[in-house]
Formats: structure tokens, sequence, C-alpha cells
């Protein structure tokens, strides 16, 4: 960055370390991921010099010609990948997406259901705490104590009780398959929204190694990082089954979007996703989103030996969620272990954790970052080993780190 370092040396220096940690490190945290060298250059275009408030033909600036073909080709590439009828690509990221859609289908004091945070779910799913949960009756469905898995039949007796306007469905730490057509008929049981929030999951949905929810929801909401492997933005997405519920959805998901929630869109990071959409919907990205789950699932049973315990003993997607409490360690002191060896990860309740948010009993493991280098499960093995070599005598974090090393070395970054 020759510009840069001349214009501002401390910022372009400290860029610089962040790239040579991720170049020596293994990134394991579930929501990160390494996008390619063409979704970046789209992203640092002069699309980011561009006002675009409004939408394709319809923009309150002139000279909007060329944005507007950027931001179609965007929607179109989203419709097919996905195989649904209306997009917006404008959300900044997946927060104000799912915030949009509460705007869209929700009176403010509608009831509304979502997976509670401490369970697995996301914060904008009705936590107390966020959006959801203040401006909207916010009921809270669990996992099952026992098997960690939502429980369709004790799902459906809450909402036939409290009869929602809207029901979430999706997470940041649920590492099993969601059975969407029985979700579809949950929903429908009391007429309410059903929205997928697929953020973690779109990149296995668009390669094919995760169930798609379009055939049974009315609303897709996901962001466009993680799995998807392109920038920090969101999408939502209306199915042929929202159309039919709401033939006006589309209208109204898009009045939320804009002017409800936002102003002008980043139509840099909209180009940046139609890219990421084009490399989603190559072959050789069905065998690396199938690769993930490979991964995922052979890191999981490893860790299984080494008598680590995983929430609903195990995963079908890119994340694992580790009770460490036989370990003796708290998730934020794997967290900092884990990271002097050179693996990044994150603390982690566990479902009905005793522990607190900020000393959580757990961490989330995940495969996508990894997978991007190239790693496949003979390494998943080898990290197994290093992972619980470091939790089992912390000594070995800084030789651990130096193994670390040489591996990522192998399995260079994107270029």
């Amino acid at each position: 960055m020759p510009k840069l370092s001349k214009q501002d040396t401390q910022i372009a220096k400290l860029i610089d370390l962040e790239a040579k940690r991720q170049k020596e490190s293994l990134q394991m945290i579930a929501s990160e991921n390494h996008c390619s060298p063409a979704v970046r250059e789209a992203l640092g275009s002069v699309l980011t010099d561009k006002y675009a408030e409004g939408y394709p033909g319809k923009r309150y600036y002139g000279g909007n010609q060329y944005i507007d073909m950027v931001e179609n080709i965007c929607i179109d590439r989203a419709k097919k990948l996905f195989g649904v009828e209306h997009v917006n690509v404008q959300p900044h990221s997946g927060s104000p997406a799912n915030a949009a859609v509460y705007v869209a289908t929700c009176l403010p004091g509608e009831t509304i259901m979502g997976l509670a945070l401490p369970m697995g779910g996301h914060l904008t799913h009705g936590t107390k705490i966020s959006f959801g949960g203040k401006f909207f009756n916010a009921v809270q469905y669990a996992v099952d104590e026992k098997t960690h898995l939502i429980n369709y039949d004790t799902l459906a007796k809450m909402v036939l009780e409290h009869k929602p306007k809207l029901i979430w469905v999706g997470a940041t730490a649920y590492p099993r398959f969601f059975d969407w057509k029985k979700l579809g008929e949950i929903a429908d049981s009391v007429g309410a929204y059903l929205a997928a929030d697929i953020a973690h999951i779109a990149g296995l949905v668009a390669g094919g190694a995760h169930p798609s929810p379009v055939p049974y929801v009315h609303i897709v909401t996901t962001t466009t990082h993680k799995t998807l492997r392109g920038p920090r933005g969101g999408m939502i997405m209306v199915t042929a089954k929202g159309l039919k519920k709401d033939a006006e959805l589309p209208k109204k998901i898009d009045k939320a979007v804009f002017p409800g929630l936002q102003g002008g869109p980043h139509e840099n990071a909209i180009a940046a996703i139609a890219v990421c959409l084009k490399e989603a919907s190559a072959p050789a990205f069905k065998t690396y989103a199938k690769q993930i789950v490979k991964n995922a699932k052979t890191l999981a049973e490893e860790l299984k030996k080494y008598g680590f315990i995983l929430m609903s003993g195990g995963t079908d997607n890119h994340l694992m969620v580790i009770d460490l409490r036989n370990k003796n360690i708290t998730g934020a002191e794997a967290q900092d272990l884990l990271e002097s060896a050179g693996i990044s990860a994150n603390r982690n309740s566990i479902p009905y954790d005793p522990a607190g948010p900020f000393k959580p009993s757990g961490i989330r493991l995940g495969t996508p970052a990894i997978t991007t280098r190239g790693m496949k499960e003979k390494e998943m093995k080898l990290i197994a080993g290093w992972i619980d070599e470091v939790i089992s005598n912390p000594s070995k974090a800084k030789k651990i780190a130096q193994e670390v090393k040489k591996l990522c070395k192998k399995f260079p970054l994107p270029k």
C-alpha cells in the first residue's frame, strides 16, 4: 500500500501487522473468513465515492447510470443463486437487515419470537437489550436442556400460545440443521411471518451443504461475509411463499430499508457482494462449501477423542460449541490461551450456562477461514491435537505457535 504508507504511516503499519497476524495464525472464529482479492478490489474501488440514495431507476442523485447496473447485477445474481423472488442488497450488515424486517412486518408492541441469545440465537431476534426486544413483545424459545437441540413440539406449543406476528429462525452458535419444513408448518399454524436468518450458513446453503429454507419461509436475511466469503454487508430476500402471503412484501421491505432505516447505500460493498455471488455460483464453490462441513465434522470428532464436550454432540455445519467445564478452564481463558498459540477462537456461552457472558463456560470454533486456505481433514486432526495440547499444558503455547506458523506457510491466504 504505497500511497497509504506515505500518507498515514501509523494506520498503514497497523494494517500490515493485522495482515501478518492473519497470515501466520489460524482464524477459527466461526463468523470470519478470508474474501478473495477480487472482492477486496471492488470494495476499495471508486464506487465508494458515489451517493445513490434510492433504488435502481429511482435515485435522488444524478450520475448513477453505472451504479444502477452494478446493483441490478448484484440483485439478479442473488435471486438466481438462492432461488428467491425479490432481493434488497442495500442493508449495511445483518442487524440492519433484520431491523428492516421488523419495520416491514410488525407494529411496535406486537409479539415476535426468536431463539434466545444464551441458547445460540442472535442478538436481534428478541434479546431485551436489542431493538427486537425493546420495541416488540419478544418471546424467546430455547434448546432442549439435555440434547441442546430445538424441540419442535415445544416450539409449536409456544407458537400456539403466544401467536406471534413474526418468528425468527437462525443462530450464531447452533451447530445443527434446521427443519425448515416443520418450522414452516408451525408458522403457518398461526399465520405468522417466518424469517430465516442464514447469516452464518448462507455459503453452505448456496453450495448445497445445508438445506435451503427458501421453499418454506417468507423472508430470508443474511450477511454477505462468513461462509459466503464476501464483504461485510447484508441482504433481505422475499420468497415465492412470502409473495403468496403478502404481494406487497417486497415494497414493504424496500421502504423499510430506504427511507425507513438507511440513507445512501454503500455501492462499493454492493459491487463486492456481486463479485462474491459470482464466485459462489461457480461449481468449485460447492466443493468448498462441502469441505467446510467435512472439516468441521472431522475437527469435532477429533476433539471428542481428547475428551472435549461438544454441545449437541457434534455439528452439521461449520461451527461447534465446546463446554470447557471438564477442562477446568473458562471460555475467556481458553480464548486468550489459544490466541497465544496462534489459534483465534471466541469465548461463548453454552446453553443453560451457569457462568456469566464475560467469563462463559465455552468456546466457539469454526472452519470457514481455514478451509478457504485449502486445509482439509488431515489438518483438522493436527489442529485438534494442538488445541488439546494447549488447553492441557499452557506452557506449550509458544511451541505450538511456531508449528501453526509452519502450517500457515503451507496454506497461504488467497492471492
